[in-house]
């Protein structure tokens, strides 16, 4: 029962030292890369961007296909919008009424202005009317004095004086609430302006969410997943398509430490496809991790897979992007060489060799 148990353990040493000894033989073996000049393995990756609704609804089309080359702009989905039209019209019969209202608002200013000057002309006839009572309440005086006129008349002048008087008060009074009411008025007309625009701007939130409806590429890309499908109800923020902007294409890849100190922003990289070594493609080192990490286990390296590892990252320059738009295809694996040394030479095999 004993010997097998031992025979296993023996067979797992002798794997592990194999593996050993073959991990430490591809750490050490010749590359025939210049001095400067360091490599890695990786993938080429792209930023992804999940084409998604603003708002709940239904899809009623689904215009891209997996695969599909779209540029920036292009409609690739569309949600049912019956809701928001009737919602749209709604607002825009608040619109109008609004506006009914503020012109409704002007027009009683207009009236209470002309209530107003008409009071104010009332209050000028009735000072008009105090200034005669009182002169002929000052000749009744004078003739009384003399005995030229009979006391009743006197007291009738005085009367006149007084009602010109509480006149004069009333027209005041009525000139007052004339600019009361033009300052309502006012206040009116400047209420009516906010509903308007409270309205309106009710109208293009909904426009807004009408026009986000359709669902459109934000930058130049190729489709990679259909996420939903025609029909299916989606809440806000619901992905229906996933993209890949194939203006950001990179490729990850680890360097022991020692090679990743000496790699600067910038720096000359070439890559090397597995599924086209006839090509070098130039790149620049766009990131170098500040921490050092674990090798995944998806990515090989040259050196030991425990080795902690710094992330370095090389950028493919856009413009070459554009001209080779149909062949970028992210997720292919391949090999970067990295420049740590300005000096170094390209090797013959490392100049870049691009597709016509």
């Amino acid at each position: 029962m004993n010997k097998p148990k031992k025979s296993t353990l023996i067979l797992i040493l002798a794997g592990i030292a194999i593996a050993a000894a073959a991990a430490a033989w591809w750490a050490l073996r010749p590359t025939g890369l210049p001095e400067g000049i360091v490599s890695s393995n990786g993938r080429i990756e792209a930023t992804e961007i999940n084409i998604a609704t603003k708002t709940p609804g239904r899809i009623v089309e689904i215009l891209a296909r997996e695969g599909d080359f779209v540029k920036a702009g292009a409609v690739l989905a569309r949600m049912d919008i019956e809701v928001l039209r009737a919602q749209k019209a709604e607002a825009q019969a608040q619109v109008s009424q609004a506006e009914n209202a503020y012109r409704t608002a002007q027009a009683v200013v207009i009236q209470r202005e002309n209530e107003h000057y008409a009071a104010q002309a009332v209050v000028a006839q009735r000072r008009a009317e105090l200034d005669s009572a009182r002169k002929r309440l000052k000749r009744s005086q004078n003739l009384a004095v003399e005995g030229a006129a009979p006391l009743q008349q006197l007291d009738d002048d005085r009367a006149r004086v007084l009602s010109a008087e509480a006149a004069v008060s009333a027209a005041q009074a009525q000139v007052a609430a004339a600019r009361a009411g033009i300052e309502a008025a006012k206040s009116q007309v400047v209420e009516s302006q906010s509903v308007i625009e409270a309205a309106k701007a009710t109208v293009a939130r909904l426009q807004a969410d009408i026009n986000d409806s359709e669902l459109k590429a934000p930058v130049n890309g190729r489709v990679q997943y259909r996420v939903a499908e025609l029909g299916e109800v989606l809440s806000a923020g619901g992905r229906v398509l996933n993209m890949v902007d194939l203006s950001d294409v990179y490729m990850t890849f680890f360097l022991p430490t020692e090679a990743a100190g000496r790699v600067a922003l910038g720096s000359d990289i070439r890559l090397v496809l597995d599924a086209a070594p006839n090509y070098v493609i130039p790149a620049k080192a766009s990131f170098v991790s500040s921490v050092a990490q674990f090798t995944p286990k998806t990515v090989e390296t040259e050196s030991e897979r425990l080795k902690l590892m710094f992330r370095v990252r090389a950028a493919i320059d856009p413009e070459l992007l554009k001209r080779h738009l149909k062949q970028v295809k992210t997720g292919l694996p391949g090999m970067a060489y990295v420049k740590i040394d300005q000096d170094a030479e390209w090797p013959p095999e490392l100049q870049v060799r691009l597709p016509q």
